[in-house]
């Protein structure tokens, strides 16, 4: 089933790159980028996969059990314009593009001085033969990275400027896990691309990991009264155990500035002490709008917003 499915999409990609891109790039003369664009396309048929999917397993939850019902759904729809931008590659293409020749000077120099990072499956040899294992452990070394990369989100105070935009939503919904300044998105892509290129992950399995990472992360932003039980969210991060983590007073304050910063795997919450396991279904956003404070509503101003912020932390 699986070898079918990836099949056809291997056939799919290949007869739009020929048919649609290709004749596009040679009438431009930018056929020395058709592998980038070749690439480019793959990563845009999984965003288009991906919200498929969101689609049909996650808005379902939603008419189901959701915590809240809005009359007014205004706030959610510029949540849907960042989850096309990104997902479809646009925001991805454009963080390539501008991170390229950065990458490439560094790739040439670690080589140049015999610098190659070994891969996991060098290290530990019986996942040569094993795809599923290596997968599952590439995730969860990447899903580690990124909880220490959400934690300095909150604590350092220039990073918490931009990363401010994502806990503003009042109105959280399956869309919401795409809602970033765009800086934070370059600085979070740099984040993980530079984890994954450490440790040695496949290309062929990095987009399969960044797939599966963001599809947990839109079920846990999921407006639905869902838990996973005692065991399971301490397994698995569920809609009830990440709103803990946006909860208006809760999500950015005390010792730690937050709680329950894990992407998909509480277990590193457990483990380092911020994970918060509580039966209610806190009001989501962050506690300065009570008094007025003002993140924008629409994507132009919300990013104009960001910046100011960014600017005055870096000058206080």
């Amino acid at each position: 089933m699986l070898d079918t499915l990836s099949s056809l999409f291997t056939t799919v990609h290949a007869w739009l790159f020929e048919a649609l891109v290709q004749p596009v790039l040679y009438q431009l003369g930018f056929m020395t980028y058709a592998e980038q664009a070749f690439s480019a396309l793959e990563v845009s048929l999984y965003g288009v996969l991906e919200i498929g999917l969101m689609l049909l397993l996650l808005r379902p939850l939603e008419w189901w059990r959701p915590v809240e019902r809005w009359s007014d759904r205004r706030a959610v729809r510029v949540d849907v314009l960042y989850t096309a931008l990104h997902n479809l590659g646009i925001v991805p293409l454009a963080v390539f593009l501008l991170l390229q020749p950065l990458e490439e000077t560094i790739d040439g120099t670690l080589r140049l001085n015999g610098v190659i990072p070994p891969s996991l499956e060098e290290l530990v040899p019986w996942l040569t033969a094993h795809p599923l294992a290596s997968f599952c452990a590439y995730l969860a070394i990447l899903d580690f990275s990124e909880y220490w990369r959400h934690r300095l989100q909150h604590r350092f105070h220039w990073w918490w400027a931009l990363h401010a935009l994502h806990h503003s939503q009042r109105q959280l919904s399956l869309w919401a896990d795409q809602r970033n300044h765009l800086l934070d998105n370059v600085l979070s892509d740099l984040w993980l691309v530079f984890v994954a290129l450490l440790v040695g992950v496949p290309p062929g399995q990095f987009l399969g990991i960044v797939v599966v990472m963001r599809l947990v992360e839109s079920l846990s932003h999921t407006n639905v009264r869902l838990s996973f039980g005692w065991l399971g969210d301490r397994l698995l991060v569920s809609p009830h155990y990440h709103r803990q983590h946006h909860g208006i007073g809760i999500g950015h304050e005390g010792r730690a500035m937050g709680c329950n910063f894990a992407p998909l795997f509480p277990v590193w919450d457990q483990l380092f002490g911020t994970a918060r396991f509580t039966p209610d279904y806190p009001a989501t956003g962050i506690r300065d709008q009570l008094n007025g404070v003002d993140y924008g509503e629409g994507f132009i101003r919300q990013q104009v917003l960001g910046v100011k912020r960014l600017t005055r932390a870096l000058l206080s």
